[in-house]
């Protein structure tokens, strides 16, 4: 075969991405090498999904014994490790029962069907509107984008699925004006990713989940960025003091193996009776045997409490390089998903410090353009955070000093 390098990646892929110039080929914890073996510190986590790191050796051991035994057998049948998992996240959720996918954007698509056909089955047609929030991000299918408060995604694929309505989130009487009894469900990340790392206010919570109640409308919080301990708990509904109807999982779920998730409870479970929806993939049981090594790994006091103080940790270092620059606004969090806003001045800028930090061996995200996202492993070492932080600094000089 040829060489491989990032200019493949041009010619024989399709161009709706526009990756990094490196092409990692190995990791370690929260370490990545490229080809060249350049190191980088990893604060993107393959945006919030290497929850665990890279390489961890209970997850390459889980799949490699399942791997010996069953790879897939659809949906015709069930398997251990399918049930084995559905047990643990019931155990562990509100929810009573389970429905495996892909990918978070399938576990979306999953539960926006649902909500319908449980107000169909309920109350008949006409009550099947559906309340999103502005900057808002469920997923990249058309259903899924079309919910989702950013009309960029939509653009060009119109026209969108209709039924749909948004409103400004954190916004109580925005949502009090819109909700009605033809009202099916209201959507809502417990902390906004994607919009910007934008975490909901508790009162608002609670305030969406009694309109729902009042409207015999049900809630689903899309918990794909959130979940899996990101937030410091295991899912991050467990500390607004709110219980969705539906709850979506994926990302962090498989700790890097595709793997999607819609958690629901036995009110609406039976709206989707045998036929009604399906995936080939979803349940197999490679995927939820590496799952079920991440959740034994995750949903334990050691690391759900050291989320916060890796937070601490990380946080304080970017007050301290703000205190030097005096590049940021605001620092939002909920655990390890972080966002830095920049202040208006560097407003459309948050690319240029990310090219930086990547440059000098720091990966990261962003969230939309005037914000810089950190999702590390939940179990990143101190020295790796400090590690990151000073590659930041250096990044965040080059770039104040051009």
């Amino acid at each position: 075969m040829t060489e491989l390098t990032r200019s493949t990646f041009d010619k024989v892929m399709v161009p709706n991405y526009n990756p990094q110039p490196m092409i990692p080929v190995r990791g370690d914890g929260a370490r990545v090498w490229d080809q060249d073996d350049n190191e980088f510190i990893d604060f993107a986590g393959g945006i919030a999904v290497n929850v665990v790191g890279h390489n961890h050796p209970r997850l390459v051991a889980a799949i490699k014994a399942q791997a010996d035994k069953l790879w897939h057998l659809s949906n015709v049948y069930t398997n251990e490790p399918a049930l084995a998992l559905a047990s643990k996240l019931t155990e562990a959720t509100f929810a009573d029962k389970v429905f495996f996918c892909n990918s978070g954007a399938e576990a979306n698509e999953a539960a926006f069907k649902l909500i319908r056909k449980y107000a169909y089955d309920n109350f008949g047609p006409e009550k099947n509107e559906i309340i999103s929030f502005t900057s808002s991000f469920h997923g990249r299918t058309l259903f899924t984008v079309s919910v989702g408060g950013q009309p960029k995604y939509r653009e060009g694929f119109e026209p969108a699925p209709g039924g749909i309505t948004h409103v400004p989130f954190n916004d109580i009487d925005a949502l009090k004006a819109a909700i009605s009894d033809n009202t099916c469900g209201v959507v809502m990340e417990p902390i906004q990713g994607e919009g910007g790392v934008i975490p909901a206010d508790p009162e608002f919570a609670k305030a969406v989940r009694e309109l729902c109640d009042q409207h015999n409308a049900l809630l689903v919080f899309d918990e794909v960025q959130t979940g899996m301990g990101r937030s410091g708990h295991l899912y991050a509904y467990q500390a607004l003091g709110v219980t969705p109807d539906v709850l979506t999982s994926a990302k962090a779920l498989g700790g890097g193996f595709p793997i999607g998730a819609m958690l629901v409870s036995d009110k609406c479970a039976p709206s989707l009776g045998f036929g009604t929806h399906g995936s080939t993939y979803g349940g197999n049981p490679l995927g939820c045997a590496v799952a079920n090594e991440v959740i034994d790994i995750v949903n334990t006091p050691e690391v759900l409490n050291g989320v916060n103080e890796k937070a601490d940790r990380l946080i304080a270092g970017l007050n301290k390089i703000n205190a030097k620059h005096g590049i940021i606004k605001e620092i939002r969090n909920s655990g390890l998903l972080i966002g830095a806003e920049l202040i208006e001045e560097w407003h459309g800028k948050a690319g240029e410090f990310n090219k930086a930090a990547h440059a000098n061996g720091l990966m990261m995200l962003v969230a939309g353009p005037n914000v810089l996202r950190m999702t590390p492993s939940l179990i990143i070492t101190d020295e790796e955070i400090d590690a990151g932080l000073a590659i930041l600094e250096k990044a965040v000089d080059q770039v104040m000093a051009g």
